[in-house]
């Protein structure tokens, strides 16, 4: 049997659920929805559920005209505006092979389902499969964030964002999960503000599923022009993260620790140079060698910032690293659920 053959048997047209949670997105929403009404796939094996949090703007209104024109999608209102919830209406609602979850700040390549198709069959053991993000910028400060948020200085091996590796990995953006998976290893959890998909993925790895990155599997997202907003989302990944921590008694990855650990370093360094000011002859060439790795980093950036980008790692670092020094106060020390203030998104 020649490999055509084998790969036209072994090719599996699934059926498609996509759930998009959703709040005031009345410049974005639209051109997710595009992206998705000119995917190259059949339309009566696709279902778009778009579920609003109460939107106050005109959010509601775009996503009722695109279900009027268009019978696939679907509008749903989400009393509880938390993506957990959105989330699990999905699954619940899913009357497909495949249930995909997506941001409203993202659109997908024409060709995105059917490469999903593909990454699917490359293993029975594939629970989940996902793609790379190419951030779309707007102005000089959202292009600095996006090159800090695909470099792997600025957020790690996290692949899904650097786009530097195809194979198995432990977490994708906007995942295409099997709903098969579901039944084992359950649903998404409402307790989480932040870190849902990821905490589903630690559990869906922890189930003997695997997850596969596929750089063949495109989409885009907008990014945040708000060095503020960046510092308030991953303050929270962060915070959060230590949260799905303790429920699982566990680190999920090593890479979490980075962030913390830097700015541990950084309070114990003015610490100790308050008590001993020799100490800061042995804390300045960590920081200088800090800096340095950052602006080396900036420099593979395109017609960037750098001190832009540079100031963008920082952000990066320090909120996710503040974050989970809080979290392991809170949820470690303290023994405490999580603050009123923190189960708000910072979207």
């Amino acid at each position: 049997m020649s490999s055509s053959e084998m790969d036209k048997k072994d090719f599996i047209e699934y059926s498609y659920t996509v759930i998009i949670p959703c709040r005031n997105e009345e410049k974005y929403i639209g051109l997710c929805l595009d992206s998705i009404v000119n995917l190259d796939y059949p339309k009566d094996k696709l279902t778009v559920i778009v579920s609003d949090g109460k939107s106050t703007d005109n959010t509601r209104l775009i996503i009722e005209d695109y279900s009027k024109k268009h019978a696939f999608i679907q509008f749903h209102l989400n009393e509880k505006q938390s993506a957990p919830y959105a989330f699990n209406y999905g699954i619940e609602n899913a009357k497909s092979d495949v249930l995909i979850i997506l941001g409203a700040h993202s659109e997908v390549d024409s060709q995105y389902l059917k490469e999903c198709n593909k990454a699917f069959c490359k293993s029975t053991e594939i629970g989940c499969v996902g793609g790379v993000l190419t951030n779309v910028f707007f102005d000089d400060d959202s292009k600095a964030i996006g090159a800090a948020m695909s470099s792997g200085f600025g957020v790690g091996n996290a692949s899904f964002r650097t786009g530097d590796f195809e194979g198995y990995v432990d977490t994708v953006a906007f995942g295409a999960y099997k709903i098969g998976v579901f039944e084992t290893i359950g649903n998404f959890d409402i307790s989480l503000t932040r870190n849902q998909d990821d905490e589903l993925n630690y559990r869906l790895t922890s189930g003997g599923f695997k997850i596969w990155l596929s750089k063949s599997i495109k989409s885009k997202y907008y990014v945040r022009a708000s060095f503020s907003k960046l510092w308030k989302q991953y303050y929270q990944y962060g915070y959060w993260k230590v949260y799905v921590n303790k429920k699982h008694k566990t680190i999920t990855t090593v890479r979490q620790l980075i962030p913390f650990l830097f700015v541990m370093f950084l309070i114990a360094s003015g610490t100790s140079a308050l008590i001993i000011k020799e100490t800061l002859f042995l804390s300045i060439p960590i920081l200088m060698l800090y800096i340095l790795l950052a602006f080396y980093s900036s420099f593979k950036a395109e017609k960037v910032n750098n001190f832009k980008v540079v100031y963008s790692f920082l952000i990066l670092h320090l909120s996710y690293g503040k974050g989970y020094l809080d979290g392991i106060i809170r949820f470690i020390i303290f023994n405490k659920q999580p603050s009123i203030k923190n189960e708000q998104l910072s979207r």
